[in-house]
């Protein structure tokens, strides 16, 4: 990693050393198996949990590690460097379904939820999602009609992380049809994971305590260009009751709950992208010291030193930007904007390089016997997930018009 003296501490560099050695000595051995098996990797799941890292950015009292954001950023880049399939389980936990909860949710709700996503006891989501709404997420369908002491909620969510493995989620509904975004709510609804007795085994991803939601159930399992280990599936909400203290945060306020994850979840994104993309020039710059042709090492030739110039400077940039982002919204500043910025130009700088990695290895980039391809693979989600690229440049579009305006 680049020198980042400006944003980072001692314990952020004895971290990412940590989380570096673990991820080369855990998960680099078995990332390959897993991608091919399309099968979510429980036993590295456990030895992360184990690790701490489920709770590194939350409060110590709800059982996390009491870190930064900027700690969660380095957890996401060593990981991905590795394996995004493995730094998306992380990153989902904690931005997606753990930071909402503690930003949002009440005492009894961190008490409930926010432990046992913290130590990895149950793994969660974030569910918005629909088959008829992606990016205007003000289509969405999931209905909540108040009876009074509870919710009746009735839908279907799709591309969620954790839809099968996950027993908490936070998910979007509309309780008042006529008022569009001002409309929505965020509830927290729970189920079984899928794979109940993989789970108790481990010890891991299975909270006895929690009390699974009749009606609640996982649909169909998704496939995948990448991020094939991670667990992608639909949710199914059937007269699913759901307790008015489930509710987070007022209602009909949702979609500021939901903006605001997304805002943390961008930043999450683009960590993910720094990582795979600087574990792409990792490879990189291996194969072309080894790859020898005319007589000497690829690297010598200086189209070869262009092509890993530019490569090594688009992460550079692309990590800058996503520490800026994640210190701005730690410090309680404006972020908004920057967090799109950072998720645009990291997730578009992952596929630019990881497609040179690709090239740089020749026939054998083609191949699966080398992990650039897998790469590649997994980099072309981040231009999507989070809000792809083209919504980026709207929200840093009305960021640019309002500060014109004001």
């Amino acid at each position: 990693m680049t020198d980042l003296g400006l944003y980072l501490e001692d314990h952020h560099i004895m971290l990412r050393d940590m989380v570096r050695e673990f991820a080369e000595a855990e998960i680099a051995p078995v990332a390959h198996e897993y991608d091919e098996s399309e099968q979510f990797p429980w036993e590295s799941g456990k030895k992360m949990a184990e690790l701490g890292l489920f709770g590194i950015p939350f409060p110590e009292e709800y059982g996390g590690a009491g870190m930064d954001l900027i700690s969660s950023v380095i957890v996401s880049e060593e990981l991905a460097r590795v394996d995004a399939s493995h730094s998306i389980m992380v990153g989902a936990q904690i931005s997606l379904a753990g930071t909402p909860v503690n930003r949002w949710g009440t005492e009894e709700q961190k008490r409930k939820y926010l432990v046992p996503l913290a130590s990895g006891e149950a793994l969660g989501g974030f569910g918005l999602t629909e088959p008829g709404s992606g990016s205007d997420a003000s289509g969405m369908s999931t209905m909540a009609e108040n009876k009074g002491d509870h919710y009746l909620i009735n839908g279907q969510k799709t591309w969620i992380t954790h839809g099968g493995v996950g027993e908490i989620f936070l998910l979007a509904a509309v309780t008042d049809p006529t008022a569009g975004n001002r409309g929505v709510s965020a509830f927290l609804v729970t189920k079984e994971t899928c794979d109940l007795e993989r789970a108790r085994e481990l010890g891991f991803g299975h909270c006895e305590s929690l009390t699974p939601m009749p009606g609640f159930s996982t649909g169909q399992k998704l496939r995948k260009l990448g991020w094939n280990a991670s667990d992608t599936r639909e949710l199914i909400l059937e007269d699913v009751v759901v307790p008015v203290e489930n509710l987070v945060g007022e209602v009909n306020e949702g979609f500021r709950v939901f903006l605001d994850t997304l805002d943390g979840g961008r930043i999450s994104i683009a960590a993910h992208a720094v990582g795979i993309a600087q574990g792409a020039l990792d490879a990189s710059l291996r194969y072309t010291g080894e790859r020898e042709q005319f007589g000497q090492a690829i690297n010598k030739f200086q189209g070869i030193q262009f092509k890993l110039s530019d490569m090594a400077t688009r992460i550079h940039a692309a990590r800058l930007m996503t520490y800026h982002a994640a210190w701005l919204r730690q410090s309680g500043r404006p972020h908004k904007k920057e967090a799109s910025m950072a998720k645009l130009f990291a997730s578009e700088a992952a596929m630019d390089v990881t497609i040179d990695a690709v090239q740089l290895h020749g026939g054998y980039g083609y191949s699966r016997e080398y992990p650039v391809e897998r790469m590649m693979r997994d980099a072309k989600i981040t231009e999507i997930g989070e809000g792809t690229s083209e919504i980026q440049r709207i929200v840093i579009a009305r960021e640019l018009l309002k500060s014109l305006q004001a």
